[in-house]
């Protein structure tokens, strides 16, 4: 195979890869909106969970009401348990993006290394005003990837360490999820496609 034959199958592979990206990161986007108002609603339930444990049912006018403080306790578990089945849901949806996104990139790459020799290394940097190169846009495919599984684990994470025993830190779910998304930059994969909007031209 030529050079210039090398060149156009990676540049076609590239374009099915990041016009996957796209159709993925929408489904990422509604994920991760999806993501914050369940952590408010479980902070939120965390604070009412906290604040009946300091209420003594016996030294109030419920006292006559002797299941009442369990019958709280056991609706406010159960909606607690519903809020973290909907999270593990959207964080199954990350996960899948990250899956998808991974097999994209992975084909890639793979197609590249069989294609290495004839390419060299002076075809691989090289880049035009217009068109970035190669290396630049593997390198970029590299770094969507990473995006996408660390934003996965650091959330992932965020759920596992969701304990009852410990309301305080449930009470400050949306910062913590706030600090998840601070650490990765959201608007690097949307650049990123507008990098490589030549390829549809191709």
């Amino acid at each position: 195979m030529s050079e210039s034959s090398a060149i156009l199958v990676l540049h076609q592979s590239l374009r099915k890869c990041f016009q996957a990206i796209q159709q993925q990161q929408e489904a990422w986007q509604t994920a991760l909106t999806g993501c914050k108002p369940l952590l408010s609603s479980l902070s939120n339930l965390a604070e009412q969970m906290q604040a009946c444990q300091k209420v003594t049912f016996a030294h109030t006018p419920l006292q006559g009401f002797p299941d009442l403080e369990e019958q709280l306790k056991y609706k406010q578990r159960c909606a607690a348990e519903t809020l973290l089945e909907e999270l593990g849901g959207k964080v199954a949806d990350l996960q899948k993006v990250r899956d998808v996104v991974s097999g994209y990139v992975g084909t890639v790459f793979q197609l590249y290394e069989q294609h290495a020799d004839v390419l060299g290394f002076e075809a691989s940097v090289q880049r035009t005003a217009l068109i970035p190169s190669l290396a630049d846009m593997l390198e970029w495919l590299h770094d969507i990837e990473r995006y996408y599984r660390h934003v996965y684990l650091e959330s992932k994470l965020l759920l596992l360490q969701i304990r009852y025993e410990n309301l305080p830190d449930m009470q400050t779910l949306p910062q913590s999820w706030e600090k998840v998304l601070e650490h990765n930059s959201r608007n690097m994969v949307q650049d990123t496609l507008l990098k490589v909007s030549f390829l549809e031209t191709l």
